[in-house]
């Protein structure tokens, strides 16, 4: 898809799937370190009282590094997300989602994950990367088209009545405006379906976890310019007086972060 072709489908349509776009070997790697970072959120869940309607998910997996670390450094297709934008952008939330049958979790009702109505300003862009096949039956994602435009929440018949399925192969990704009403489909199926669930944001929005802080700095020598930039590093804020009063080209906020 070229980036005009993108632009295009996202101002009227709204979203638009790239078919299997990730890497196979990576899915696999992938997969694995979902269901590690499921049981360790899990616990966490109960341990914190927050385990109502939360099973299945998994919040902010970046921080683990791995196979998440790598997918942001080889797989992000930075060209289309970077015309969306118009520039540069950063993850804002970085997490998982295990879809059982007869667990009722929260994304299966119908909203958006921004939490006003940005009209035409792009500030949000939602990625979802299938990490299995995305079928009717395993329920794959409700998306209706043109609501990226409406401030108004659609009620549930016109939702379900109208909204499009995201349905495709594993190693897929789904790219909607943040603004687009969408839901998680009911799985009627006895094998869990997962995914990854990714936003994206301006640098100069708030990211819901503080990835820098998480996967530290020693690392930074042998991390890429393109997992800096997405992870947020280049967006810092200022601590105190000595990390504010800084050449330019050793800020903590770039000045290419508009």
């Amino acid at each position: 898809m070229t980036p005009d072709v993108f632009a295009a489908t996202m101002r009227d349509r709204g979203w638009v799937i790239l078919p299997e776009a990730v890497d196979r070997a990576l899915i696999r790697r992938l997969t694995d370190d979902v269901a590690k970072a499921h049981k360790a959120c899990r616990e966490i869940q109960v341990k914190n009282g927050v385990d109502a309607n939360t099973d299945g998910s998994a919040h902010h997996v970046l921080a683990l590094g791995g196979s998440f670390l790598e997918f942001l450094e080889s797989q992000m297709p930075m060209s289309l997300v970077t015309t969306y934008f118009g520039g540069k952008f950063i993850v804002n939330s970085f997490g998982s989602t295990t879809n059982v049958k007869g667990k009722r979790l929260y994304s299966l009702s119908v909203h958006r994950d921004i939490r006003f109505f940005s009209r035409d300003i792009p500030l949000m862009l939602n990625m979802l990367v299938t990490l299995d096949d995305f079928t009717l039956e395993n329920g794959a994602t409700y998306v209706l088209a043109g609501s990226h435009r409406s401030p108004e929440k659609p009620d549930d018949a016109h939702f379900f009545s109208h909204a499009d399925r995201a349905v495709c192969k594993a190693g897929s990704i789904l790219l909607f405006n943040s603004n687009m009403w969408h839901a998680a489909g009911d799985n009627t199926t006895d094998v869990p379906r997962q995914a990854l669930t990714i936003t994206l944001t301006k640098p100069f929005l708030k990211q819901q976890f503080d990835y820098c802080r998480a996967l530290g700095y020693d690392r930074l020598a042998s991390m890429s310019d393109q997992a800096k930039q997405l992870l947020g590093y280049n967006a810092r804020v200022a601590a105190n007086l000595d990390e504010w009063y800084r050449p330019l080209e050793d800020r903590m906020f770039k000045p290419d972060q508009d």
